[in-house]
C-alpha cells in the first residue's frame, strides 16, 4: 500500500489547525507543517500531534508549498491548508484509494463555511481542487493568492468522493480583511505578468463576478449569505483590477 505524506503551511492557525490535525488521523502516514513562525499556540498544538514540525520565513505560498513537499518523505503529497479538514466521505475514499492508486493526481471538491452557513453555489462551490498527487509530477505554480500544483503533461488525474471542508473566514470583516491583503499581492502579480488594465477594468471586472456567481452559478440559492459571498467577490475583482491600473499610472508618470 502506498504512503501518503500530508503537509501543511501555518502561520497563527490556532483556531483551526487542530480540527486539520485530526481528520488526518489513519489517513496519512506523516504529517508535516511548515510553519512561518506563529506568534500564537500554533506551535503547541501542532506538536500534541505526531507531525514533522519546522518552522521557516514566510516568501510566498508557492514557494513555501514547495518547500513543504520537498520535505515530504513519500512518493504521494495530500495538500491541506490550516482552515480546511477531510470530511468523513473524503477520509473513507483516501483510504479506499490508497489501496490502488492508478492516477497520478486526484481533485476533490471544497466545501466553504461562510459565517455558520454551507456554501453550495456560486463561485464557492463546487471549487475543485487538485490536493492529492506525485511530488515528481509537478509544482505549486500560477499565482500567489490562488496557487495550483501544476501537473506535468501526460499526468493522469481522477476525481475523488467526498468534500474538502473550508472556514476561509470567521466574519464578513475577516473576510474582507483578507481580501484586502491578498488583493495587492494578485495585483502586483498581475502587473509582472504584464495584464492589462484600464480605467473601467475594474468595474466590468466587478459587475460580471457578481452577475456570474449570484445568477448563472445560483448564488442566491444560498440565502443572504450567498449574496453577501457574491457582493465579497465582486469587491475583490474591483480591488485587483483598481490596483493593477493605478500601478500602472504610477508607472507612466515616472516613465
Amino acid at each position: 500500500m502506498p504512503k501518503i505524506s500530508a503537509v501543511i503551511i501555518t502561520m497563527n492557525e490556532e483556531q483551526l489547525i487542530e480540527q486539520c490535525l485530526q481528520s488526518l488521523d489513519n489517513v496519512a502516514d506523516e504529517v508535516i507543517v511548515v510553519d512561518s513562525f506563529s506568534t500564537d499556540s500554533t506551535e503547541q498544538i501542532c506538536r500534541k500531534y505526531n507531525v514533522k514540525f519546522v518552522q521557516r520565513e514566510f516568501t510566498g505560498f508557492m514557494d513555501q508549498k514547495n518547500y513543504a513537499v520537498s520535505l515530504a518523505s513519500h512518493e504521494y503529497i495530500l495538500s491541506l491548508d490550516a482552515d480546511e479538514a477531510l470530511s468523513e466521505e473524503l477520509q473513507k475514499s483516501l483510504l479506499k484509494v490508497k489501496d490502488n492508486i492508478r492516477f497520478e493526481g486526484y481533485r476533490v471538491n471544497r466545501l466553504s463555511n461562510y459565517c455558520g452557513k454551507w456554501m453550495r453555489h456560486s463561485a464557492w462551490y463546487p471549487d475543485p481542487q487538485l490536493r492529492l498527487f506525485r511530488a515528481d509530477r509537478g509544482k505549486w505554480g500560477l499565482f500567489n493568492v490562488h496557487e495550483t500544483f501544476i501537473m506535468n503533461h501526460h499526468s493522469r488525474i481522477s476525481k475523488l468522493e467526498g468534500d474538502l471542508l473550508h472556514w476561509p473566514c470567521t466574519s464578513e470583516r475577516d473576510l474582507i480583511e483578507k481580501i484586502a491583503k491578498y488583493s495587492e499581492i494578485a495585483a502586483h502579480e498581475f502587473y509582472s505578468a504584464n495584464k492589462k488594465a484600464s480605467f473601467i477594468t475594474p468595474y466590468f471586472h466587478c459587475f460580471w463576478r457578481f452577475f456570474q456567481t449570484y445568477f448563472i452559478r445560483l448564488g442566491f440559492l444560498d440565502g443572504k449569505n450567498g449574496f453577501a459571498v457574491c457582493r465579497t467577490g465582486a469587491y475583490s475583482s474591483f480591488l485587483k483590477y483598481k490596483k493593477l491600473w493605478m500601478l500602472r499610472k504610477k508607472k507612466q508618470k515616472k516613465s
